[in-house]
């Protein structure tokens, strides 16, 4: 199972963000702090600005900063959402592709392994992919932001319920 750049830059874009929560964060920003395209970014920008993830400010001192509290946005539903396919094998696409499908157990087992795979990331808020080492701020060039509360282990939460 491999994620998608797509995939990644948003999960850096909202991490980004969300060590940055007094603040209005750029593009240009973002791009040179991950040394990554800013072309690229801007369509992610977008697709999380329309997703309700992110908000944009406009103007000279314009910039972007989440709409959601770190806590609210679960790292499952989103890379649900940014992935256009989940599918681990041709196969996952419909029956017609294999003759064996009604009886595989392989297609069984990747489908069970990507259910795993998600169920683990959906114990994931963007608050834990930040609070576990406040120099993330220092190595991407930002000022540290300070303490952040605890929060309880995500492996301890309970899974979220399914929207």
């Amino acid at each position: 199972m491999r994620l998608t750049a797509y995939t990644d830059y948003s999960l850096r874009t909202l991490m980004y963000l969300a060590l940055k929560p007094d603040g209005l964060a750029t593009i240009a920003g973002i791009a040179a702090a991950y040394g990554i395209s800013a072309n690229h970014l801007m369509k992610v920008v977008h697709q999380l600005g329309l997703a309700g993830d992110i908000e944009t400010v406009r103007g000279r001192q314009g910039g972007m900063r989440l709409a959601r509290r770190p806590e609210d946005i679960n790292i499952g539903q989103l890379v649900r959402r940014m992935e256009p396919d989940l599918n681990m094998a041709p196969c996952f696409a419909g029956p017609a592709l294999c003759p064996i499908t009604p009886a595989c157990v392989l297609q069984r087992a990747l489908r069970e392994a990507l259910e795993a795979f998600l169920a683990v990331l959906d114990r994931y808020t963007l608050a834990d992919l930040v609070a576990p080492d406040r120099s993330l701020a220092g190595l991407l060039g930002m000022e540290d932001p300070g303490p952040v509360p605890s929060r309880q282990s995500p492996r301890h939460r309970a899974s979220p319920a399914k929207a």
